[in-house]
C-alpha cells in the first residue's frame, strides 16, 4: 500500500503500525552446510531498524517473557540453492501453555507486500493471544523487507519529494513529468539494490516459509496471511500442498487477477467504503459535521481534493498537504472503521486550512515516522509487485482506460488508474499475469472475506476458494467494514478461526458472520 499511486493490498496492522539495515552482506553460509540443518540463535529483540520504520524495542509479554528474535540464513537466489545466503529476520512468542497441548508455530504475514512481520507482530500480538496458548507465534521480514536484504532505493528527502507530486496527471506535461518521477524512482531502486531484486519474487518468499518450516522443527506449516499474505498463503499451498498444516487468508487477494483488474477492484471497493463512511456519519443522531446528507459528505470531499490540486494548504511543516497526500490519507482512514473518526476531524481540519491529520493518515499509508525517516515499504512494495506482475502499462493506455475508473470511483479512479505506470520501467521482469494458487491435495484452508473490504474487496474470497481447487479452500463470510476480519474482534469470526487453528474443526463452508 506504499505507492502513492496504488493502495497496495496492505493489511491493516500493518499500515496502522508504521504511524539500517544494509543488504545483510550476502554471505556463503549455504555453500557448505545444509540450511535445514541451521540452528536459530533466539535473543532478546533490538529496537527496529530505520527499514522496519524506527522505535523501541518489542514491549515484554503480558505474563513477563520476552519476545525472541532471530536471523535464518536463506539461498539468495533459489535456483542456486548451494549459492550465496541472506538472513531472513524473524520473531516469535513461545507459546503460553502446556508444552504437551502444543501444536508447533503459527506463521504471520501481515501483508504489503512491505510490511515488517517482525516489527507488526509484536504491536497487535494480544490480539492473538489464544491462538499463543497452543502455537509459539512466529512473523518475518520478508526477503527485501525490513532487516531482511532491504531494497533500497531514495532517501527520506528524496521519498518526501516523490509523494508530494502529482499522482494524477490532467495533460501531456504532467504525464511526462510522472512518468520522469517514476523512472527516477525506479532507476534509484535498480542501481542500489542490484543484488536483491531479482529475487524478491513471492515464490521466493514462499520457499523461505517452507525452509523456515523445517527450521523451526515443523512438519507442516501452520499459516496465518493477511491482505497481500493471503496471496503468499495461496502461492505457498500451490509450491508444497503436502505441506500444509492449519491455515488461515484474512482479507483475501483475488489470484485470479490482473494487476488492472486488481486496480479496478480497488477502485470500487475504496469507493464502497467511502459511501459507508458518509452514510455512517449522517445517518448517526448527533449532527454529522462534514455534511448534512451523504452526497454533500462526498461532494465536500471532491471539492476538497479539486482546490488542493490548485493551491495545497499547511500540512506538516515544511510540507503541504496536496491532492496526492490527502487523496493518500482519506483511503488509508478507510482500511477500518475505527480510524473513521480520524477522517471526520481530518477532513473538518482541512476544510479550514489545516491539513496536518490528513498528512499524518497519509504519512502512516507511506511508511514515515515522525522524525521524517521512512521505513523501506514502499521500495520493497514495489519491487515485490513489480518483480511478480508481468503487465507493463503505457500512459497512453491508462489514459483509454480513464473512463471505466472513474465510473468505478470517481474519487479514487484517477489515483489507481495511473498507478498502473509504476512497474513500467522496472528493472526485472514481472513474473506473470497472476499467481498460480492452484493447491491440489492440500489441507482444508479457511478463507475469510469482508464484505465491506476497500482493499481486498469481498468477491477476492469466492475467486481464492475456487483457485486453490475443489476440498481445499473454506469459505468464510464477514458482514462489516474495514480491511480484514479476524482483527475486527467479531466474536463469530474470531471463534470460526480459533476453532480450526486450535482444534482443528473448520467451519462449515459459506458460513456468514455478521
Amino acid at each position: 500500500m506504499a505507492n502513492p499511486f496504488r493502495l497496495r493490498a496492505a493489511a491493516l496492522t500493518t499500515t496502522a503500525v508504521l504511524l539500517s539495515a544494509v543488504l545483510a552482506g550476502c554471505g556463503d553460509g549455504g555453500k557448505d552446510g545444509d540450511l535445514t540443518a541451521q540452528k536459530l540463535d533466539w535473543k532478546s529483540c533490538p529496537a527496529p531498524s530505520e527499514a522496519e520504520g524506527g522505535g523501541s524495542p518489542p514491549s515484554p509479554l503480558p505474563n513477563g517473557g520476552e519476545w525472541q528474535c532471530a536471523t535464518m540464513q536463506a539461498p539468495l537466489d533459489w535456483s542456486r540453492p548451494k549459492g550465496d545466503t541472506i538472513g531472513i529476520a524473524l520473531i516469535r512468542a513461545q507459546a503460553s501453555g502446556p508444552a504437551s497441548k502444543r501444536i508447533g508455530s503459527l506463521v504471520f504475514n501481515f501483508g504489503g507486500p512491505g510490511g515488517s512481520g517482525v516489527t507488526t507482530l509484536p504491536a497487535f500480538g494480544a490480539d492473538y493471544a489464544a491462538l499463543r496458548t497452543r502455537y509459539d507465534l512466529v512473523s518475518f521480514d520478508p526477503r527485501g523487507v525490513g532487516r531482511s536484504a532491504p531494497v533500497e532505493c531514495e532517501s527520506d528527502a528524496q521519498l518526501d519529494e516523490y509523494f508530494q507530486q502529482d499522482a494524477t496527471p490532467d495533460d501531456r506535461a504532467e504525464q511526462v513529468q510522472l512518468l520522469d518521477r517514476t523512472r527516477q524512482f525506479n532507476a534509484a531502486c535498480e542501481k542500489n539494490s542490484r543484488k536483491i531484486l531479482p529475487h524478491v519474487r513471492t515464490t521466493d518468499a514462499a520457499r523461505d516459509m517452507d525452509l523456515m518450516r523445517q527450521v523451526l522443527g515443523d512438519d507442516k506449516l501452520h499459516y496465518f496471511g493477511i491482505s497481500y499474505g493471503t496471496e503468499l498463503g495461496g502461492v505457498y499451498a500451490h509450491l508444497f500442498p503436502k505441506h500444509v498444516g492449519r491455515a488461515v487468508l484474512d482479507a483475501v487477494v483475488d489470484p485470479t487477477q490482473t494487476p488492472e483488474e486488481g486496480a479496478l477492484g480497488q477502485a470500487r471497493g475504496f469507493q464502497l467504503a467511502l459511501d459507508n463512511f458518509a452514510r455512517d456519519c449522517t445517518s448517526k443522531v448527533e449532527e454529522c459535521p462534514i455534511g448534512s446528507t451523504e452526497q454533500e459528505v462526498k461532494d465536500r470531499i471532491a471539492h476538497l481534493l479539486a482546490d488542493l490540486e490548485k493551491k495545497p494548504i499547511p500540512g506538516i511543516f515544511p510540507r503541504q498537504l496536496t491532492q496526492t497526500a490527502a487523496t493518500n490519507g482519506i483511503a488509508q482512514s478507510l482500511y477500518s472503521k475505527d480510524f473513521w473518526e480520524y477522517l471526520t476531524e481530518g477532513l473538518e481540519q482541512a476544510y479550514d486550512g489545516d491539513g496536518k491529520v490528513l498528512m499524518l493518515l497519509s504519512d502512516s499509508m507511506n511508511g514515515r515516522n515522525e522524525n521524517g525517516e521512512y521505513s523501506n515499504l514502499t521500495a520493497a512494495n514495489t519491487a515485490i509487485n513489480c518483480s511478480d506482475e508481468k503487465p507493463r502499462y503505457t500512459a497512453d493506455y491508462v489514459q483509454r482506460r480513464l473512463p471505466e475508473f472513474r465510473a468505478a470511483s470517481p474519487l479514487f479512479g484517477d489515483f489507481l488508474a495511473w498507478g498502473m505506470v509504476s512497474c513500467t520501467d522496472w528493472a526485472v521482469p514481472g513474473a506473470a499475469d497472476h499467481p498460480d494458487v492452484s493447491a491440489p491435495g492440500a489441507a482444508p484452508i479457511l478463507v475469510v472475506g469482508n464484505t465491506g473490504d476497500p482493499a481486498t474487496p469481498y468477491e477476492g474470497a469466492r475467486k481464492m476458494v475456487e483457485a486453490l481447487g475443489k476440498g481445499v479452500g473454506i469459505e468464510l463470510t464477514y458482514k462489516g467494514q474495514g480491511h480484514g476480519a479476524y482483527d475486527s474482534k467479531n466474536t463469530c469470526v474470531q471463534n470460526a478461526v480459533n476453532g480450526y487453528l486450535l482444534d482443528g474443526r473448520p467451519p462449515k463452508a459459506n458460513t456468514v458472520c455478521a
